[in-house]
């Protein structure tokens, strides 16, 4: 309640990326402190031969750049995954290119994979492990240079793999972004072949994961879980942001209309991606880990998705609207969650 009155009088008034921009200043710089105050109890379950401390993690897109990794693993998260990052360093789309609609608890965003390029981000990682240590858990979501034509994308997919894999417990390749230009046309099978299959190989080991669109149709879907299997992925994301403007917005039409093109994030979109967590989850079996992230706001969100047969659960603008206490206790409800599942099997550790 407190962090609410806060945003409301502090936050709504304020550009959401410049508030973005303060909040993010205050994680990193507040991590050593916030490592010494929140307590999440452990519920340790493997996933892609990971182990996390427990199932909710960080979505990408809030640190594109690995900067703030130890603040944000303070706060309670379980993993980080960083990114979008591209192979070349990118200043995104124009401002302003983040809104929110408060009614909704959403977020339209056309931010344009802004980060400092694979190189210098690997440079971030590589030191943030020699401190560290390979056990914190931080992905790496990788994406295409706008810049570099379609035809191009498998190598620019690639060199930031090349660069990355080394530090990241785990990759995923972003095709679902709709902040830049072409990039969801590498959602069709034919395209996303030949980008999974170069860059399972420059990865090796390292657990692979692909990240795709509440918009596809379910035929869509099922099509890319058989690649994913077929090439020998680890796991499947779902769901980046949509590019629809749901009936069930609470927001104006006015206020929705004037926010632009972009994807749109928040409650409205748990709905479908839970569907579509339940479509992979029943043609996959547990031949993949899923990953559902898109809409998750409360507690009860985490055990939804837990329930519809997500091995990891992300989420990042519940985090705005939610403040810095929220991320702990979502993690306490994945945490719990998986226990009493586990004793219910009788499986112990997930």
């Amino acid at each position: 309640m407190a962090y609410d009155a806060f945003f409301r009088t502090v936050f709504a008034s304020m550009d959401p990326e410049r508030a973005h921009e303060r909040a993010f200043a205050a994680i990193r710089l507040g991590g050593p402190v916030l490592g010494r105050v929140v307590d999440v109890p452990p519920a340790p379950r493997t996933v892609m031969g990971i182990r996390f401390p427990h199932p909710f993690g960080l979505a990408a897109g809030f640190d594109k750049n690995a900067r703030a990794v130890p603040g944000l693993l303070a706060l309670g998260f379980g993993h980080v995954e960083i990114g979008t990052v591209t192979a070349r360093p990118q200043p995104g789309n124009p401002r302003p290119r983040l809104v929110r609609l408060v009614d909704d608890q959403a977020i339209v965003n056309r931010m344009g994979f802004n980060n400092d390029g694979a190189a210098q981000v690997a440079s971030r990682l590589h030191r943030f492990r020699r401190r560290h240590g390979d056990a914190p858990v931080v992905g790496v979501n990788i994406g295409k240079t706008k810049v570099v034509p379609v035809e191009d994308a498998v190598a620019d997919y690639v060199e930031s793999a090349r660069l990355l894999a080394p530090y990241a417990s785990y990759v995923v390749v972003n095709v679902s972004s709709p902040n830049t230009p072409g990039l969801r046309d590498l959602q069709s099978v034919a395209a996303l072949r030949p980008v999974l299959a170069a860059v399972r190989e420059e990865v090796g080991d390292r657990p692979l994961a692909v990240k795709i669109a509440p918009d596809l149709a379910d035929e869509d879907v099922v099509a890319i879980a058989d690649l994913a299997l077929e090439l020998g992925l680890d796991a499947v994301s779902a769901t980046n942001t949509t590019v629809e403007r749901p009936a069930s917005l609470r927001s104006s039409a006015e206020l929705v209309r004037a926010a632009g093109a972009g994807g749109l994030s928040g409650p409205v979109l748990a709905e479908r991606s839970t569907a579509v967590l339940r479509l992979l989850r029943d043609r996959v079996g547990q031949r993949l880990a899923l990953v559902g992230v898109g809409g998750v706001s409360t507690e009860h969100d985490v055990r939804e998705r837990l329930d519809a047969g997500a091995d990891l659960v992300q989420a990042y603008t519940g985090f705005v609207y939610g403040g810095p206490t929220w991320p702990s206790r979502l993690a306490r409800a994945a945490g719990a969650h998986g226990v009493v599942a586990a004793r219910r099997t009788g499986m112990g550790e997930a």
